[in-house]
This record gives C-alpha cells, structure tokens and sequence, in this order.
C-alpha cells in the first residue's frame, strides 16, 4: 500500500476522470500488450506466471508489475498505466464506492489465517492502547484490523495505527520499532517467529469481517479485449483447480513451490503452509451465488459500508453489481486451450 488515506485517495478521485485509452488491436493478437499488475501473495497463479502460461493462453506479450498493496494497483489502473490488477475486497469496495471504471473478473482466495494480526508484549486485546500497530491503509488488513477492534469495542483511536507497506512493516519489526502488525504472508509469516497472534482474518470472518482477494480489470480493457481477459481467467482458474485437486503434490520440494518462492520472496520450505492460509474457490464455485453470483457483491456493500463508517471513504452507493460479475468465470470454465 501507498501512504494513502485521504492524501492517496484524492488521487484516485483525479486518476479515475483520466480517459484511458487503448489500442485498437484484435483481441487475440501478439501485437497486444497486457499491462498486469500482481501483488508478491502466495497463491496459485504464480505458477502460471512463472511458467508463461498466460502469454501462451492470450497470444499476447504482458508486462508484469509488482505492487505492494492493493490501492497501489487501484490507483495504476484508475490512470491506465495497468490493465488488469490483483486486489483485496477493501481496496477493491473503496474503488467501486468511487466508481472507478473496474470490474471484478475472478476471485483468488478467501482470505483465513493468511493474514492476521501479529504482536509483542501484548497479552490481550485492551494491552492494544498505546502500542504502535502497522498495517497498509485502506488494504484488508486494515479493514480486518478495524473490524477487530471494533468486535472488542476498543476506540482506534486510543491505538496508535501506522500506515506501512509489508516490506517496511518487516524492517520495523526487525528493528523494535512497532509493537505489532495486521499484515499478510509472507512478510505476517516472518514477524509470527517472534510475536504471538491475537488474531487472524479467518477470526475476523466469525466476527462479521470476510475478506478475499481477486482479480480486477479496467472496463475500457475489458471492453476491448474480452476474449483475452476470459483466457487470462481460465489459466487462473486451471491453477487452482490443479492446487485443489492435489495439494500435497505442492510441497517444500515441488517446482510450484519452488515458482511461488521466487515470485513472492518467501521461504521455499513455507510454502506448502502458506498456501493452507487461503480457501482457494474453482471457477465453477465463484460462479454460485455465495460468491461472484451474488455474495461477493453483498461482501464488496458491507466493507463499502463499513470504511464510510470509518471515515475512510465519503459515500457508498445503493448497488455494486456493476463491479462485480460471475460472466467471466461462467464464460472462462467452457474454454480449452
């Protein structure tokens, strides 16, 4: 995440009445340049990613970016600079409440023990007051660190919240500088070796809070190449269905896990763990209505709600369906390649 709050969300606000434009180009073409951006999680795609396996999929060359956090990868798509972005439900819920020309087309993984909140000298939840606690504004670690204290009734504003990024949230555990982090893997993975967890995400979900990453893509884009995007959601969803089918298969010694490692900066040895942090859904169960068919877009209206609630965002809207689609993985389950 970008040191955002207000500061990087009146940015968006100027970024999203930028009219992007692209290239007039087939859809299934090699002159066709696919601006993505992904964020360093450990997840099934990376190995897709690793492989080139999209590039053969849509016939296209891509440029990958990596992003930190979600409003980062909101804000470079918001000025056309990527075309397809990895995002969690909170920066994703404050993008569509600024109606920001995005859509979701595939989800990742419902987020459970991957993210949590990790401290040290702290026993309790009341011990929180005071303490310096780091998280990336407005990313779902943030509105599960919110949710949290809001579910032991402490006022956020007797904790003192910093806005970091993983990486420094890592080099400020290292140095003693921070009492405690809501952060995700694999950075949340080396801070758990020297604090304790008061909670995770998949307890924030019991409390009301669920949280999930996906895929997103710029409407213009989308528009102009729709059958590109649905390959790219088929390779995607081939990476979890072949996660799902046997995850034993992706241990400590694996390629995967070896892929998954290079692309994310985390330990080799770890992978196989992390990857336990996530409820990773197939196509066909994204398409149902507890997900892309009809609950995602309830989730995306409560975090809206919620972050206005907050202060975090000015207004929410009355309906969200325009952000969020089973279509994409509907249309994306009948290709073979």
């Amino acid at each position: 995440m970008t040191k955002l709050s207000r500061r990087a969300f009146a940015a968006l606000i100027a970024a999203s009445a930028v009219s992007t434009s692209f290239l007039a180009t087939p859809a299934w073409s090699a002159e066709t340049t696919i601006n993505i951006g992904y964020q360093p999680i450990v997840e099934p795609s990376r190995v897709p990613q690793a492989d080139g396996t999209y590039e053969k999929a849509t016939k296209a060359k891509i440029n990958w970016q990596k992003f930190d956090g979600g409003a980062d990868v909101i804000a470079a798509i918001a000025s056309g600079s990527i075309d397809i972005g990895y995002v969690g439900s909170s920066p994703l819920a404050a993008a569509a409440s600024r109606q920001l020309p995005i859509e979701t087309i595939a989800l990742v993984g419902l987020i459970s023990e991957a993210e949590a909140l990790a401290v040290r000298g702290v026993t309790k939840p009341e011990d929180l007051a005071g303490k310096k606690i780091a998280t990336p504004f407005v990313s779902t670690a943030h509105y599960s660190l919110l949710t949290a204290l809001k579910h032991w009734n402490i006022d956020p504003k007797t904790v003192n919240i910093l806005n970091l990024r993983p990486p420094e949230i890592a080099a400020a555990w290292a140095r003693g500088d921070i009492d405690g982090a809501y952060v995700w893997d694999p950075v949340l993975s080396e801070i758990k070796k020297t604090g304790t967890v008061l909670a995770t995400s998949a307890d924030v979900a019991n409390w009301g809070g669920p949280t999930f990453d996906a895929w997103i893509v710029s409407k213009n884009f989308a528009d102009a190449h729709p059958d590109l995007v649905k390959a790219f959601v088929k390779v995607t969803g081939d990476a979890t269905a072949a996660y799902r089918a046997n995850p034993e298969a992706w241990n400590a010694t694996s390629p995967e896990a070896a892929k998954i490692a290079r692309l994310t900066g985390a330990k080799q040895e770890e992978v196989p763990a992390l990857l336990k942090g996530y409820i990773f859904p197939t196509l066909q169960e994204q398409a149902g209505a507890d997900l892309l068919g009809g609950g995602t877009v309830k989730a995306v209206a409560a975090t809206s709600a919620f972050l206005k609630e907050q202060g975090k965002i000015p207004a929410t809207l009355d309906d969200y369906s325009a952000y969020v689609s089973p279509h994409w993985v509907q249309d994306a389950a009948k290709l073979s390649f």
